[in-house]
């Protein structure tokens, strides 16, 4: 197995590398850091509904779209990367997803509790440490390889990941900086500064070369030679170009921030006969949390959508239906032109 194991380089670098080996048909690891910040988004999304472009903007963060699925990411150098490169007809590769990660992710889980952070696999492609993710990974399929992209984080930049993101409002956005934190951590949060200082980016590649190689054999170390380097420039103008980034996804009814798996924040919007009406809410582990219900309908008594958030606080979301009903069966409240289906459009986390 080809080894590129290359440190801080510039940001377009760091994602137009492993797009060019997929491109090339070459199975290489490579380790590398962006030398500055950057957004990076997955491969179905719609960038305009997902980053704030003018924010991006205005304090000269660049944005590129991967080829690989998954969200939108702030990605800097202290998040430590590998990319992996294979052959699809590679035999090493299992055809289940979630075999694929749980084997591929092996070497990161052995890196990391090394370092003395007991990382644990968390279906389908999460690594955590107690309750919190530690690892972001993603699989794509590029010409003829499979490419699998994830990193070791040193420190996170919880505010500027939040800040980078497309909501609705402030008070959403505050809502998804603390569920961020909450739910991911770092190594310097995990072990404290002095013992993270005892590990920078050439010790930890160090381990994860060993790791790697006890799963893909000895590592020949590599190089960007003159035909990697030819196809990652031009890479790097498709994938700057206009045509590329601003290419539309999925367009959604709302936004669906994956925090790590199981927990996700919610907004959605309905407009129904009786006015428009909103909800912002986390999954956690499939229970409904931090329930905001808003718009610009009328209710009695006043406090009745006080109530219905009460009511579905802290409960598993597949009871949503039977909460709402449980809701209007109080002969006390009148919601004028809004019903219990009105209330399911805006409480289904799975049609974002």
């Amino acid at each position: 197995m080809e080894l590129l194991n290359l440190g801080k380089v510039p940001w377009l670098e760091s994602q137009s590398i492993y797009h060019a080996l997929a491109t090339l048909g070459r199975e290489t690891l490579v380790l590398l850091s962006p030398s500055t910040p950057y957004v990076c988004i997955g491969f179905h999304q719609d960038l305009e509904q997902e980053v704030d472009v003018d924010f991006c903007r205005k304090n000269d963060i660049p944005i590129i779209r991967r080829e690989v699925g998954g969200g939108a990411v702030y990605l800097d150098g202290n998040q430590f990367f590998f990319q992996l490169i294979l052959d699809k007809e590679n035999p090493e590769i299992p055809r289940n997803k979630e075999s694929f990660y749980k084997k591929f992710l092996q070497p990161i889980i052995e890196t990391y509790r090394a370092i003395g952070v007991p990382a644990e696999y968390k279906p389908i492609n999460d690594l955590v440490a107690g309750t919190r993710k530690v690892s972001g990974t993603g699989v794509g399929e590029i010409g003829d390889c499979v490419v699998f992209v994830g990193n070791i984080i040193m420190d996170f930049n919880y505010e500027m990941m939040a800040r980078v993101l497309k909501v609705p409002d402030e008070k959403f956005r505050d809502k998804v900086h603390k569920t961020i934190e909450a739910n991911l951590s770092t190594i310097i949060r995990e072990l404290g500064a002095e013992e993270a200082g005892k590990w920078d980016e050439e010790r930890v590649n160090s381990l994860m070369v060993e790791e790697w190689g006890k799963l893909l054999g000895p590592m020949e170390p590599g190089e960007i030679d003159s035909e990697l380097q030819a196809k990652m420039d031009e890479l790097s103008v498709e994938m700057m170009g206009d045509e590329w980034l601003y290419q539309k996804g999925k367009l959604a009814s709302g936004r669906d921030i994956k925090i790590r798996a199981g927990v996700n924040m919610v907004h959605k919007m309905h407009k129904a006969i009786g006015g428009l009406i909103r909800a912002d809410f986390e999954v956690a582990e499939g229970i409904l949390g931090d329930v905001s219900l808003s718009g610009d309908f009328f209710c009695f008594p006043d406090d009745a959508v006080t109530r219905l958030e009460a009511k579905l606080e802290g409960r598993p979301i597949e009871e949503t239906r039977a909460l709402v009903e449980g809701f209007y069966s109080d002969k006390e409240i009148d919601t004028p032109g809004i019903g219990i289906e009105d209330w399911l459009q805006v409480l289904d986390a799975g049609a974002v």
